[in-house]
């Protein structure tokens, strides 16, 4: 029974980690080869509004607007609106300096969440791009992610997010950038599958008429925005060619701090939208759901407690070399091991990224169960709460 059990959860761990992937790579292949239509509509150049929701960021508005102002799409087909919520610095007084934007304004603080939804009652393009004050933009990226609609069933184009690391020797940056490239991938073959599941808020696009207002008391306003367009049968389409940049955490307890609170969001969003588990009714998109999000949400930091003590149970009283099990024990001690390296010593120069992939694997999952005590405590708040960057 113990071993059934150990093999369940190793059996949890590497298919949420890679067995997923390998599952879209075969699948993939037997879609590749067909052409995509939004090969075919890179000359789609639609009316697009940037929307740049802030809170106090007078510190990026500057770097941010000569971004917005020399993005590669047609000026007159380019509005730019920002919508700020509660700022008290000194965001407006540098945004009232570009005549050619949309400003609006909300004294009161609201949350993030607040501000999107006034701002989307001011967009008169078909199409919006979402992107934060904080991430600097390719000067192709709309350009690149407007080719997607060219094919109706497009309802929405997420962005790469990349890490512009100060330090790139640094382990938390390490850490933070090789996790977003192994993000990156699982997105681009979601999306060679049929559609991405979700988007991250640094960039994202969607069909204006598509956007429902969201509940004000969501934390992940992004992944839900997107994930309400694929309920509803449209595709999300990955679009590696446009990327938003910003910095990594200047510390691994920014970066958790960021963690613990998508991961209470992702609890909030597994029960108010239940209905995306249901493969009958949204076939393989249930599954990416499940495997990509909902698996790791919930029984994978499970798996690793369970996989460790079970292990320790079963060579218990053996010499440990006598069979498997003790081989398997003595990997799970080096993964440990290099886990807790990585806690000492996350704050030192290193050339070897790769020997910081477990403590950020464990700071996930950590962050995960963090997550969930949150959202269950009720002890979360959905105004912004930014991760302070290098």
């Amino acid at each position: 029974m113990l071993k059934t059990v150990f093999w369940v959860a190793v059996g949890i761990i590497l298919y949420a980690y890679l067995g997923y992937t390998l599952l879209l790579a075969v699948a993939a292949l037997f879609r590749r080869g067909k052409p995509l239509k939004e090969d075919e509509a890179s000359s789609f150049m639609p009316p697009v509004t940037l929307l740049i929701p802030a809170y106090n960021e007078a510190a990026s508005i500057e770097e941010k607007m000569r971004n917005s102002l020399s993005l590669d799409y047609p000026k007159e087909k380019l509005a730019i609106v920002w919508v700020t919520d509660g700022s008290d610095d000194e965001s407006l007084t540098l945004l009232s300096r570009y005549a050619e934007i949309t400003v609006n304004h909300e004294p009161a603080r609201k949350g993030k969440i607040h501000a999107m939804n006034r701002g989307m009652k001011l967009i008169s393009t078909p199409f919006v791009v979402f992107t934060d004050a904080n991430t600097m933009l390719n000067k192709d990226a709309i350009r690149e992610m407007m080719k997607y609609f060219g094919d109706e069933k497009t309802g929405c184009v997420a962005g790469e997010k990349r890490i512009e690391n100060c330090n790139l020797e640094k382990a938390v940056e390490a850490g933070e950038g090789l996790y977003w490239q192994y993000e990156s991938r699982i997105k681009r073959l979601e999306s060679e599958n049929g559609s991405a599941v979700g988007a991250v808020g640094e960039l994202f696009a969607i069909r204006t008429e598509l956007y429902e207002e969201v509940r004000e008391d969501t934390i992940l306003d992004d992944f839900v925005i997107s994930l309400q367009i694929a309920s509803k049968g449209f595709a999300i389409k990955y679009a590696p060619a446009a990327w938003g940049t910003e910095t990594a955490s200047v510390s691994v307890h920014e970066e958790l701090k960021r963690k613990v609170r998508i991961a209470c969001g992702g609890w909030q969003t597994l029960f108010r939208m239940p209905g995306l588990m249901n493969i009958f009714l949204h076939g393989f998109l249930s599954l990416k759901y499940f495997s990509h999000k909902v698996l790791r949400w919930t029984l994978v930091p499970l798996a690793f407690i369970l996989a460790f003590i079970l292990n320790i149970a079963i060579v218990w009283g053996k010499p440990l070399f006598s069979d498997l099990y003790g081989y398997l024990l003595v990997l799970q001690l080096i993964f440990y091991a290099a886990v807790l390296c990585g806690a000492l010593f996350h704050d030192m120069r290193t050339r070897v990224k790769f020997l910081f992939a477990p403590y950020y694997i464990f700071v996930m999952n950590y962050a995960i169960v963090a997550g969930m005590i949150r959202y269950f405590s009720g002890n979360y708040s959905v105004q912004w709460e930014k991760a302070k960057r290098g």
